[in-house]
């Protein structure tokens, strides 16, 4: 008798290693699968995208680069890590400035394109950083824009300075980078900055990584995503929970226009409403239809930067 309770225990012991080992070594998977990025450093890779999707942007991205309007630029953080942006000032001397943020695994020449229409439709100086562990930037995790906020606020004092002091900025962010621009709306923010734009962005890491895991390996967030975040605490120092710009938008006191497609299948476009709903004060809402996530610009180019432009004339200043 004995012998077959020792029995069931040493087997319930074996099963619950297995069940442990599977959860963190799954865990380990998500954190690396989420947030190391390789791809958002390819710039080559990214060139072509931006030639095969907007072959005028990219045409006007060469020229400028080619009479030296586009330039780089670096900075380093408060962690001791070398960052980069690419800026151009308008050929109109303008105290109006946009800063670009991009989307997760991207870079700025992938969102070249809004480049082009501040700068070329719109007549605004540009400013466009590369995230950490994007681009040309230092790096090897992404941020979700919980850390990525602190380096931006770095850069909005550089772009400031050089397009001569005394800016009208607007910060316009695209999926994380309009986390990012969410998250740094609900800080203590310089006067310059006069409104946000946020395109497609998540209540929450917590939120969008629980729902991917759903949509992309059908498995429960429970106990993986709390594993993973606990990992990713310790080897980063934030927690999933901790990027929400949910809580962050709620705190926001400049006037900020939400843009989210009703087709969204990657920030899902529930999203939207308790983002909306959270700010308070001055705010402007569209959403484009059927748009695929973060595509409203290439389905609805005119319209998107009419709308943009109304915003703007009613805001940055």
């Amino acid at each position: 008798m004995k012998s077959k309770k020792t029995l069931i225990k040493h087997a319930a012991a074996i099963i619950l290693a297995v069940v442990l080992f599977a959860i963190i070594g799954g865990s380990f998977y998500l954190v690396d699968f989420a947030l190391i990025n390789e791809e958002g450093k390819d710039m080559k890779a990214s060139e072509k995208r931006l030639a095969e999707r907007y072959p005028n942007v990219k045409q006007w991205c060469d020229s400028m680069r080619h009479v030296k309007a586009m330039r780089d630029t670096f900075i380093i953080d408060n962690d001791g890590n070398r960052l980069h942006a690419l800026y151009a000032a308008s050929s109109d001397t303008t105290k109006n400035t946009a800063l670009i943020i991009h989307g997760y695994g991207c870079n700025s020449i992938q969102y070249m394109y809004l480049g082009y229409m501040f700068h070329h439709d719109l007549g605004y100086n540009i400013f466009m950083p590369d995230l950490y562990s994007h681009g040309l930037s230092d790096g090897g995790n992404i941020q979700m824009g919980l850390k990525d906020a602190d380096d931006v606020m770095l850069w909005t004092d550089v772009a400031n300075n050089v397009f001569g002091g005394n800016t009208d900025m607007v910060v316009h962010g695209t999926s994380m980078g309009a986390a990012t621009a969410m998250i740094l709306s609900g800080e203590e923010n310089k006067s310059f900055i006069k409104c946000y734009i946020e395109d497609s962005g998540y209540t929450s890491a917590w939120d969008e990584f629980k729902f991917q895991l759903n949509d992309m390996f059908s498995l429960p967030s429970f106990p993986l995503l709390n594993v993973a975040s606990t990992l990713t605490n310790l080897r980063f120092g934030w927690k999933f929970s901790e990027a929400s710009p949910l809580e962050y938008v709620a705190k926001c006191k400049k006037p900020m226009f939400f843009i989210h497609s009703d087709n969204d299948t990657f920030v899902p476009s529930w999203m939207l409403d308790p983002l909306y709903k959270a700010k308070k004060g001055v705010k402007e809402l569209w959403i484009p239809a059927g748009s695929p996530h973060a595509l409203a610009y290439y389905d609805y180019p005119e319209e998107y930067t009419k709308r943009v432009k109304t915003f703007l004339l009613k805001y940055n200043r």
